[in-house]
């Protein structure tokens, strides 16, 4: 497991009762160095975020997809932040890198870009039919309801016809991106509509998100233990039904806080 998998990812390999091996965060040389002590016989799953959830960056899938093939190891995606957004017509993260056939397991969840409840899991035939007979998980859950299916089903079909809306999502995402490094915010490696401004200050982090929260811009404070306290940080989340002039709004209000809270902000000399 990436040390930064979402904590869904974390209980999920709980349950399942086997030995867990977290390697850095994105480092390929890790992951190998692990693989490589692992019994050559043993079963081994590699589960890893497509998009990670407080970063934003992407999984280097092709390099995960070698190493697999490498040492007879499984891949896992949890496409959680991906679907929607990244891949044809945002099908997520193997789609993205076009390796759909080398993925053997991709999850996802409704509660995302799918604005509803309930996930799913696409696999072959034998390991879903494996995982209705011996997920607990599964089967002591109950049914989704009629209504969250139907939502769904409605959201599928407005991402395949209407793309436009992952365009302009990505849009939104460049403008904010270009708008908050120029302020000298420090976004670390996002890479998608997750952008994680960081306060690197436990203590600033809450006055700064009720700042914010009381002006009208919605953040999510992220503190440790969820992070380390060095690399906490303001969730901020964009959607294709921003406009432009939101996100102004936004980033100036966002300014604001920090300098009001007393957070040093870097801006950068324009060459």
């Amino acid at each position: 497991m990436d040390e930064y998998d979402h904590a869904s990812l974390i209980d999920g390999s709980r349950l399942s009762f086997s030995k867990v091996i977290k390697y850095a965060h994105n480092d390929m040389v890790d992951l190998e160095r692990k693989l490589s002590m692992l019994p050559e016989e043993a079963v081994k799953v590699i589960a890893v975020d497509g998009i990670f959830s407080m970063e934003g960056d992407i999984v280097k899938l092709p390099e995960i997809v070698e190493l697999a093939d490498k040492y007879g190891v499984n891949i896992m995606v949890d496409d959680a932040h991906s679907l929607g957004v990244i891949g044809h017509n945002g099908a997520g993260t193997a789609s993205h890198f076009n390796l759909t056939d080398d993925v053997d397991l991709i999850m996802g969840t409704f509660s995302k870009s799918l604005a509803s409840l309930g996930g799913f899991i696409a696999a072959d035939h034998d390991t879903i039919d494996y995982m209705k007979h011996r997920a607990r998980s599964l089967m002591f859950s109950a049914s989704m309801t009629p209504g969250s299916v139907a939502s769904v089903i409605a959201a599928l079909d407005i991402i395949e016809s209407e793309p436009e809306r992952i365009q302009k999502l990505w849009d939104n995402t460049n403008y904010a991106m270009k708008l908050l490094l120029e302020e000298g915010f420090d976004l670390g490696p996002t890479e998608s509509p997750i952008l994680p401004i960081y306060v690197r200050d436990n203590d600033k982090t809450f006055p700064v998100t009720k700042h914010l929260q009381s002006s009208g811009v919605f953040v999510n404070p992220v503190v440790s233990p969820a992070v380390p306290s060095d690399s906490s940080l303001l969730r901020f989340s964009l959607m294709a039904t921003h406009t432009f002039a939101q996100i102004e709004e936004a980033v100036e209000k966002i300014t604001k806080a920090f300098k009001d809270v007393g957070v040093e902000l870097h801006v950068k000399e324009k060459i």
